[in-house]
């Protein structure tokens, strides 16, 4: 297979942030705090399983989505007019499909049109990766007392960003991995 899926997409882009928050400075009161009974207190907590499927994940789906209704709204199709729609929408057969403004859509451009918000959507996920990367950098601190000066975190946010710029502007990648830019 030729083309990546967004979940490879995604987890290219994250692997150098991620690795970066190892190189982060300790918070100033780490040695204040009591240790983990690692016989009662889990690494992995419910807690913090909650926070990062419950809280993160749901901001960074409820990111994407509006990313996506915002592209389908500007080029015509309201979320009412999407419920529904997918069987004519992958229709190779119709040729004239209307939007929420009569305006016909040919298979070809319905098709460019998914693609563009695909790209919006992970594009709007790596937007919400940077205030989440800025977010883990400490537990209890402000990111004003902590300060921004983990060189490989602020790599590792303009990699992202750069990567996700030229994934979705670079050219051929409409073919190779169905990315159309965001205009």
């Amino acid at each position: 297979m030729c083309a990546l899926n967004a979940f490879d997409n995604r987890s290219m882009v994250l692997q150098v942030p991620a690795i970066s928050l190892a190189y982060e400075h300790p918070e100033s009161d780490i040695m204040k705090r009591q240790p983990r009974d690692p016989s009662k207190d889990k690494l992995v907590n419910e807690r913090l399983i909650s926070i990062a499927y419950g809280q993160i994940g749901m901001i960074q789906g409820a990111a994407g989505f509006f990313a996506y209704f915002v592209i389908m709204g500007e080029n015509g199709f309201l979320p009412s007019r999407l419920l529904g729609v997918r069987k004519e929408w992958d229709s190779k057969a119709i040729n004239d499909l209307e939007d929420s403004y009569n305006q016909e859509w040919t298979y070809h451009d319905r098709k460019i049109l998914e693609y563009t918000c695909h790209t919006a959507f992970f594009a709007s996920i790596v937007i919400v990766q940077w205030a989440d990367l800025i977010i883990c950098k400490t537990r209890r601190n402000s990111i004003l007392h902590q300060g921004m000066k983990n060189h490989v975190l602020n790599f590792g946010l303009v990699f992202e960003t750069a990567l996700a710029a030229f994934l979705s502007y670079c050219p051929g990648m409409d073919k190779g991995l169905r990315m159309y830019p965001l205009k």
